[in-house]
């Protein structure tokens, strides 16, 4: 099958299922429809491993980049004028705790250890995906990563209306 035929197919299958998944009511069920849709298609056998055309993860890292900065605003600072101490105790925390998880992953259940590393790294599954595809093992640290990923994405908003039921947000306490 043509290379373009193929990527076109994987398109079409995490563009399916990701807006499918939109019914869901899921936090991030686009991009959690397209990792699962697109896998599918690859697990299968049925379809060769897409071969992306040459600087497009770059472009397509730079869009996903734009839309995250654009997230951040003036209100968004000011907020961190309160937030940067808990910011960086939750930064080094989750970055000490990652290293060592993958450490461990590696040591005692024989995972890679770069593998290891950037999937207990606290990244999103996209960046530190995109950092796996880098050192050639983007496919298994986005896998990590999307099972992360897809387990806080049911458990957290759970326990967030068991231990915050009001719903309300005080960044000042």
């Amino acid at each position: 099958m043509p290379s373009f035929l193929n990527l076109l197919l994987y398109i079409l299958g995490g563009a399916s299922l990701g807006s499918l998944m939109l019914l869901t009511g899921i936090p991030a069920a686009p991009l959690l429809g397209a990792i699962i849709g697109a896998g599918l298609l690859s697990v299968s056998g049925q379809i060769e491993v897409a071969s992306w055309p040459l600087g497009t993860k770059t472009i397509l890292g730079i869009g996903i980049g734009t839309v995250i900065g654009t997230g951040i605003n003036r209100e968004t600072l000011g907020e961190l004028q309160l937030l940067w101490k808990p910011a960086l105790v939750i930064t080094f925390t989750l970055l000490i705790t990652g290293i060592l998880v993958g450490l461990l992953i590696s040591k005692f259940l024989g995972v890679e250890k770069v593998v290891a590393l950037l999937g207990a790294a606290p990244g999103g599954t996209i960046g530190m995906s995109l950092v796996g595809a880098e050192f050639g093992v983007g496919a298994a640290v986005a896998a990590l990563h999307a099972v992360r990923l897809i387990t806080v994405l049911f458990l957290i908003p759970a326990i967030v209306n068991f231990l915050a039921p009001t719903g309300s947000v005080d960044i000042t306490k």
